[in-house]
């Protein structure tokens, strides 16, 4: 125990930098838990506090800073190859440009704390061309805000906190296993749920292929461009004669889609 301990005093604040930076720039390193290690540390007057904190809010802005300027080049297509990553690729753009649409930079202020937006959300102030100066304010007390509660919790329950690194000491690699296995365990069942997902939608596809022979032959079918405002914007351009109109807006333009004929939806 007391080699772990001297570990994480003589190398603790390199590790919360790191460990911050890494999660907030996309790496699956999570920050929380030295995050919440380092708020115990402190607790028990073995780190700084006030360095704890100014170190990872650096770290946060330097990971936003990064996707800020990746959005601001790379355009909406960046939203689009984040989300194919992501183990909730069915809702990720949409619920993170709801969010922002809403909110705008004050959502900033607690994108960390909702999976998902914490990478996504900087790369969007990109998009949508938030000035620098407001991006990196919001963006800042976001960070500090975000790493302060887990920081203020390990602080907060510090004596908790050493019984748990005890145990977890005396097991030793067993509570390592268990850890591996349960985060493998979240993973796989994200990755099944996306799959199933998936393949629901692949039955009511249909290709651009199919739907300009459905065209050319004079089917009467109605196109619905149901992209965000935020990607409509981004790219104006769409197939002649469709209908643009956002999920958000389907319970008050319902009438305006007429029910005897097929409809297509496409989104992107």
């Amino acid at each position: 125990m007391d080699g772990t301990i001297g570990v994480l005093v003589r190398y603790g604040y390199l590790v919360v930098f790191g460990s911050v930076l890494a999660e907030q720039i996309g790496i699956p390193i999570p920050a929380i838990p030295f995050l919440l290690a380092a708020g115990g540390l402190a607790g028990s007057g073995k780190l700084s506090l006030a360095l704890l904190l100014v170190l990872s809010g650096i770290a946060s802005l330097m990971a936003d800073m990064v996707w800020y300027v990746v959005g601001r080049l790379g355009g909406a297509k960046v939203l689009g190859w984040l989300c194919r990553i992501s183990l909730e690729p069915d809702s990720c753009v949409r619920r993170t440009q709801t969010i922002f649409s809403k909110h705008g930079p004050r959502s900033l202020m607690v994108a960390k704390f909702i999976p998902g937006f914490s990478t996504i959300a900087p790369p969007l102030a990109g998009i949508v061309r938030m000035p620098l100066d407001r991006f990196v304010l919001f963006s800042a007390l976001g960070g500090l805000f975000w790493a302060g509660t887990f920081i203020a919790l390990g602080w907060i329950f510090s004596y908790q906190l050493e019984i748990v690194a005890a145990y977890a000491e005396q097991f030793g690699g067993l509570t390592l296993m268990a850890i591996v296995a349960a985060l493998a365990a979240y993973i796989a069942w994200k990755f099944v749920s996306r799959q199933r997902f998936l393949r629901k939608i692949r039955i009511a596809r249909i290709s651009p292929a199919e739907l300009k022979a459905k065209l050319d032959g004079g089917e009467k079918i109605l196109i619905v461009d149901v992209r965000d405002r935020i990607d409509f914007e981004a790219e104006p351009t769409i197939i002649p004669g469709a209908l643009h109109l956002t999920i958000e807006d389907l319970d008050q333009r319902h009438r305006e889609i007429p029910r005897e004929r097929e409809i297509i939806l496409y989104c992107t």
